[in-house]
């Protein structure tokens, strides 16, 4: 990886991302759409700032457009992350079954690249909490907006999860795969059921 990913154009994202190189790959394109997801509540933000209708919620839609960003660089940054951590994994693949170390190699790898798809999961969780803002409380002309980014944060979830159990899948330590396999389940759970429930509020408010 010789350039950052977020610095690339979506062509030229896409194109890596649709080639046999191991990144970007899964767990990098959800944060990606994290990012997307953060950009749209933003938006949903600046046309409800400076509008008398909201004039009640601006200081508070202002702090979550501040966060909004916050976590959308983020999300940006665990892109290229997500990729550095499975570098390594990547080449504990290409090892020979028999090179002295390859299990401990192996085990250390599938943890460190499934670190980050954690990162983004948890980084989900508070990106909800302002997505709900947006959806509540921002302007009504951008209401499908703040809907949209209910369920991109949904997919990351969703994307990010099976990135962690890619990885746990193969660990050879059962109790740490399996405890780590626990809590991501109850977190991405809990944040669906969120995204589910923003989702449905907005849906049943447009029709």
């Amino acid at each position: 990886m010789n350039e950052s990913f977020k610095n690339y154009s979506l062509k030229d994202y896409c194109k890596d991302l649709s080639s046999s190189d191991p990144f970007p790959g899964g767990g990098g394109t959800a944060a990606l759409v994290g990012a997307l997801a953060t950009s749209l509540g933003n938006m949903v933000g600046s046309l409800t700032i400076g509008k008398k209708t909201y004039a009640d919620v601006e200081d508070e839609i202002k702090d979550a457009m501040d966060k909004c960003q916050e976590f959308r660089e983020k999300f940006l940054s665990l892109i290229d992350e997500d990729a550095v951590a499975f570098g390594p994994l990547s080449k504990a693949y290409g090892l020979p079954k028999d090179h002295p170390g390859r299990e401990e190699i192996m085990e250390e790898a599938l943890n460190k690249a499934a670190s980050v798809p954690v990162l983004i999961i948890e980084t989900c969780k508070d990106a909800l909490d302002l997505v709900e803002i947006m959806a509540e409380k921002g302007s009504r002309l951008a209401l499908s907006d703040a809907g949209c980014a209910a369920t991109l944060i949904k997919s990351t979830l969703e994307a990010a999860a099976l990135n962690v159990f890619i990885n746990t899948k193969y660990m050879k330590d059962r109790q740490v795969a399996e405890d780590l396999n626990e809590r991501i389940s109850i977190l991405v759970d809990e944040g669906i059921n969120r995204s589910d429930i923003i989702y449905n509020e907005v849906l049943n408010n447009l029709i």
